[in-house]
């Protein structure tokens, strides 16, 4: 079966090839940094999505149209069918499955057209309301949390946006945790949210708000978590080693992922509590930069930051806050980093708190929306 390379984040393109992908009577699409790609894929593949993540190194997920159309049958099962929104990169797989459950449902998606901005987000979902036999049709998007704290920050001044934020039947908000803050204002404004947990490899989103969506089980083994159903990845495209890391069958014949990420089932409820492998060993012991995150962001004034491990001279390695300037509420720098620190002392132990704040005039993102930690940490590092 034949990829056909898409250069470029075009959603009409994008939507005009998925259409075929999907229905079985065209090329599967190539997203994301595709150029050196093989140009033959297993028959049944919908969408080899290349992303190089927040790590920097690549990874070709290989979706196939069962997989994708899975979720997005799932994912209506839980909130509902409608209109989508799409306010993400189609290249992005939270972004793609808009197009995929609009297309399942038999409906044009809504788009965002230009860069993302309160406004023209505003303007994009109020022109989305309609009827259908004098009934209302249910409206949907998804974002990523730094999106929905932009949205909250211009609904406190402008009632466009505070309209639009509350005109959605749900918003589905992930790609990385959604700060409680951020969560509570979204609530709290009257807007209907829905977190999301998955990864690319699952098709995008396949928990939300801790419950596994219809087919789809959980599992903790060894405080990984790790995820099984129809929503599964085939694998990496041209690295059988990545893809027999990363996926495995069980002794009943269950094919598992393994997310890499730290979490715990509570009365059925998944907890994620960041990745297993994002962590430093400050002084000799081991902090968890994800969990010294969560709670830095519960400061007031550092709701989006981000948590970076650097070299140290003294202890090998501690944590830095990077935040955006102009986020601290009218505080000092000073005051700010003490009270993470004295945050971080409490809930998670003195060894944790981190050395330093370092405020920027943004934070360097992915495509998708996400931070890229890597380029932020290299960027504290270099200012050493």
């Amino acid at each position: 079966m034949r990829l056909e390379p898409v250069v470029g984040d075009d959603p009409r393109e994008i939507l005009r090839g998925l259409r075929g992908a999907l229905h079985g009577v065209g090329p599967a699409l190539g997203l994301g940094l595709v150029s050196r790609l093989p140009g033959e894929v297993r028959p049944g593949t919908a969408v080899v999505v290349t992303t190089s993540g927040s790590t920097g190194v690549p990874k070709s997920v290989i979706l196939s149209r069962d997989a994708l159309t899975s979720s997005a049958l799932a994912t209506a099962d839980r909130i509902g069918d409608g209109a989508w929104l799409l306010a993400l990169p189609a290249s992005y797989v939270a972004g793609l499955q808009v197009l995929v459950r609009s297309l399942v449902a038999g409906r044009e998606p809504a788009v965002l057209a230009g860069v993302f901005t309160p406004q023209s987000f505003a303007a994009a979902a109020l022109m989305m309301v309609s009827t259908d036999h004098g009934e209302r049709i249910p409206t949907y998007t998804s974002l990523v949390p730094a999106q929905l704290a932009r949205l909250l920050d211009a609904a406190e001044d402008d009632r466009s946006v505070l309209t639009a934020l509350r005109s959605f039947e749900a918003i589905l908000v992930g790609g990385q945790a959604l700060p409680p803050v951020v969560l509570e204002r979204a609530q709290t404004a009257g807007a209907r949210i829905v977190r999301t947990y998955g990864a690319t490899e699952t098709s995008g989103g396949c928990v939300y708000d801790g419950r596994p969506l219809r087919g789809v089980e959980v599992t903790v083994e060894h405080g990984e978590v790790r995820l099984a159903g129809p929503v599964l990845a085939d694998g990496y495209l041209g690295d059988p080693g990545l893809t027999d890391a990363a996926f495995h069958r069980a002794a009943d014949g269950t094919r598992w992922y393994r997310t890499g990420d730290a979490g715990l089932l509570e009365d059925g409820v998944l907890r994620v509590r960041g990745r297993i492998d994002n962590v430093i060993v400050s002084g000799g012991v081991n902090v968890s930069l994800d969990r010294v995150e969560r709670v830095v962001r519960s400061v007031p004034g550092l709701a989006n930051a981000v948590v970076v491990g650097v070299p140290d001279e003294r202890w090998g390695e501690a944590s830095v806050v990077v935040a955006v300037r102009g986020e601290a509420l009218r505080r000092s720098e000073s005051v700010q980093l003490e009270e993470a620190r004295a945050a971080v002392k409490e809930e998670v132990g003195p060894h944790a708190r981190p050395s330093r704040l370092v405020l920027v005039d943004e934070l360097a993102t992915l495509p998708s929306g996400k931070p890229d930690r890597e380029a932020i940490r290299r960027a504290v590092a270099a200012l050493h």
